[in-house]
């Protein structure tokens, strides 16, 4: 574990650079958790991302003669800009290796930073490969997301911050994907509540679809595991870092997974509540709260690592979201093909007080009788009770709904 003095003079290296992020009080949380809640707004950071720190932190450690050979690295997005803007800031050149789909504002930010980047292969496995063939063949200095001690040092300061912003601190929650950013919180936070006497609590959160701490502690050392597709992209890592995994083992109290839902719906109390645009790794957190992952134990703080969302994705999130929170309803009706079917349905859902905001009408389908036709109607509703309410008004009134 680094020494509480290397985050400190870490603290004054990325501080040249990093902005000290707000951190805002949440009384919505706050209520569902039944304890003070504290986001730290990451999201608001530099680059997008917490991941500058880490990524300062460690260039600015090269000797002249390594900066010289310039750096490289892989990425799928947050770390790639990190890397990029340290390198600029530091005059080293800089490469970065990313697949193929990523995002275009992710991309387009890398190389406005100066870095040159390289597309290839369609998950970050294949970038990874390239920048090591890269740096072997180069003599570029190969920069890791997440297990190397200078990055672990750099996103440690983010501990230092909330824990000085929030004196009261009782509990972080972080989320983790290789592991590098709850490592350094941890470790960062924890040495510096000893040094007053106090302790704090430091729980981690994972997507369930790319969950490797989980069964890596069960096993006691860091195993790789199947990831499923997740819109937390920026925290799906099969394998957990070996110094972080260490780390974490001694000083992380709980980990706990989110689904997809869960993180949908977070996405959306973020904006709506907080007026918050956070990406989906950015938001297990805050997710972990609205899901009863997490239980209160006093003031808590929660990390809000990243806002680097593709605006399309945010769309079909924020779509998602209002359908996991039971506002956004879709119905398949069966209808005779009689005239005026159409508007007796409209009037039913208008007299439930719902909204229609996309209609499909057909006469063809699977299983569908000659006399009939199908009905598809997406509704916005205020929640579940609204939601069965336009539900029972159909079945009333002689239809048979189904919910898709």
């Amino acid at each position: 574990m680094p020494a509480l003095d290397e985050f400190l003079r870490a603290q004054e290296t990325v501080g040249r650079i990093v902005q000290e992020t707000p951190i805002e009080s949440s009384r919505f949380l706050a209520e569902v958790l039944g304890s003070p809640v504290y986001l730290k707004c990451e999201n608001l950071q530099r680059t997008g991302s917490y991941k500058i720190r880490g990524a300062y932190n460690r260039l600015a450690q090269l000797s002249d003669e390594e900066r010289a050979r310039g750096v490289v690295a892989a990425s799928a997005g947050n770390h790639a800009q990190g890397v990029a803007f340290a390198a600029r800031e530091l005059g080293i050149a800089a490469t970065i290796f990313m697949p193929v789909g990523v995002p275009l504002p992710k991309l387009q930010a890398t190389r406005n930073y100066g870095a040159t980047v390289v597309l290839g292969g369609h998950t970050v496995e294949e970038p990874l490969r390239a920048a090591a063939e890269f740096a072997a063949s180069t003599g570029a200095l190969l920069i890791p997301p997440f297990d190397h001690h200078d990055v672990i040092v750099g996103q440690g300061t983010l501990g230092l911050e909330i824990y000085d912003s929030v004196p009261e601190l009782d509990t972080i929650i972080v989320p983790i994907g290789g592991g590098g950013l709850i490592s350094g919180v941890a470790s960062a936070a924890i040495q510096r509540a000893r040094q007053d006497g106090r302790t704090v609590r430091v729980i981690g959160v994972q997507s369930e679809n790319a969950a490797a701490y989980p069964p890596s502690l069960l096993a006691g050392e860091p195993t790789t595991v199947t990831t499923a597709p997740t819109i937390a992209d920026g925290i799906a890592v099969a394998r957990p870092g070996v110094s972080n995994f260490a780390i974490i083992r001694e000083l992380v109290d709980d980990i706990v997974t989110v689904t997809e839902d869960d993180i949908a719906k977070a996405l959306l109390v973020l904006l709506e509540r907080a007026k918050l645009v956070v990406e989906p790794a950015g938001a297990v957190g805050v997710a972990a709260i609205l899901a009863g992952k997490v239980r209160a134990t006093g003031t808590t703080a929660v990390i809000l690592s990243g806002g680097n969302i593709d605006p399309l994705l945010m769309q079909r999130v924020v779509s998602h979201g209002l359908a996991a929170s039971d506002r956004y309803l879709t119905l398949r009706i069966p209808l005779p093909d009689l005239p005026g079917q159409l508007a007796r349905t409209s009037e039913l859902v208008a007299q439930a007080n719902a909204n229609v905001i996309e209609v499909l009408h057909t006469r063809h389908g699977p299983g569908m009788r000659i006399d009939e036709v199908v009905l598809e109607l997406s509704i916005e509703t205020r929640g579940p009770d609204h939601r069965s309410l336009v539900v029972e008004t159909l079945r009333q009134a002689g239809y048979d709904p189904e919910i898709i």
